[in-house]
């Protein structure tokens, strides 16, 4: 039987996801925690994303909010959560920011769209700017400054997922480009559904990549220079997914019909240019 540990690597592992690859050059320990924290957040996310039926999804993140609470009490039940339990007094996090992802996954399934940027927002900081801020901890934050890059640098991630999911998203009934900015591109949400992809379409995408390059901009910016060497993981995560940005951009915003994406060599190569030189 695998331990807990074998069972969120294995998670991580499976997921194929650009994670990975930053967590690599990790010490072992941290390495472990982070891979717990990632197999956490996936196995809640997995839950909106593979339950077809709202009510079977809400019932199980109920549980998973019982299990957050029981875990942190002394009692993990579920494999995830007794091999990242160990790991929250070491690095400064607990029950309250797990919690917090898993309201944001609770608004997947209450609402499918999203008025304006401010509330799509809101729902970024949960399901992306807390990861970040926990992932800032295990990786080695030693400036209170870097909590404000690691939730900037999850909005730019954030917002570059939405970009390249697009097509996904509207499979599944859900788009998270706000409503008011489809009107401003006259953009009509039955095209985005029925995935017509129109030189209005790309106007918008277009917005919307710039304002995700103004979030990565951003997040560099807050970065302070004491942790610039502990938070390399966050910075090979922004080169993965900005250089995957910059290839839908270059690609016309191709995103309704197929979704865009690197070569694990690609990434791999991305992620040792950030350990080795620095360089994003």
């Amino acid at each position: 039987m695998s331990t807990p540990e074998q069972y969120v690597q294995d998670k991580a592992a499976a997921s194929g996801s650009s994670f990975y690859y930053a967590f690599l050059f990790l010490p072992p320990e941290r390495r472990a925690a982070i891979t717990a924290f990632y197999a956490f957040c996936r196995e809640v996310d997995d839950v909106v994303d593979e339950v077809s039926d709202p009510g079977v999804a809400a019932t199980k993140l109920a549980w998973w909010r019982t299990e957050v609470a029981q875990a942190f009490a002394g009692q993990p039940r579920h494999p995830a959560m007794k091999a990242l339990v160990p790991h929250a007094a070491t690095y400064g996090f607990g029950g309250e920011q797990l919690l917090q992802v898993v309201e944001g996954c609770e608004m997947d399934l209450q609402q499918t769209r999203y008025l304006d940027f401010p509330g799509l927002a809101r729902y970024c900081h949960l399901v992306a700017g807390v990861v970040g801020d926990v992932a800032a901890r295990i990786f080695g934050q030693t400036d209170p400054a870097t909590t404000a890059y690691a939730h900037k640098l999850g909005l730019a991630l954030q917002l570059t997922n939405i970009i390249r999911d697009v097509g996904e998203d509207a499979r599944r009934g859900r788009i998270y480009l706000p409503v008011n900015e489809l009107q401003d591109y006259d953009v009509k949400a039955h095209e985005v559904l029925n995935r017509v992809h129109s030189e209005r379409f790309v106007a918008l995408m277009r917005f919307q990549a710039r304002r995700a390059h103004a979030a990565y901009d951003e997040a560099l910016a807050l970065l302070p220079a004491a942790d610039r060497r502990s938070q390399k993981p966050g910075l090979m995560m922004a080169s993965i997914y900005r250089t995957l940005l910059r290839e839908i951009e270059a690609d016309d915003f191709q995103v309704l019909d197929q979704r865009v994406s690197l070569t694990p060599l690609r990434k791999l190569w991305l992620a040792w240019k950030v350990q080795a030189l620095g360089r994003l």
